[in-house]
């Protein structure tokens, strides 16, 4: 599903205009980068959570050559189901 899928749908199902839809989307999308860029949990009732997870830095090795490098720290983006949803897809398949 890509955004335009979800505009969409929400123009379908909703009855804003298409132009609506797609700011509502943006700023749905816009508050959610904000608040991870912020550090922040962004918890979706019913559907669950995205959260901000900081990697340290360790040792790696090049494949190619065998020599050990650092692989710098990063942040990483996760997100965990929640039960609700889970329990959702199990019982469509």
């Amino acid at each position: 599903m890509t955004k335009a899928d979800i505009v969409e749908r929400i123009y379908e199902r909703v009855g804003f205009s298409k132009k609506e839809a797609a700011e509502v989307v943006e700023s749905i999308f816009e508050t959610m980068k904000t608040r991870l860029e912020a550090g922040e949990k962004v918890k979706i009732s019913g559907f669950g959570n995205f959260v901000i997870n900081e990697k340290r830095p360790r040792k790696g090795r090049n494949p190619q050559t065998g020599d050990e490098i650092v692989i710098s720290g990063r942040c990483v983006l996760t997100f965990k189901p929640s039960q609700v949803l889970k329990r959702t897809i199990n019982m469509a398949r």
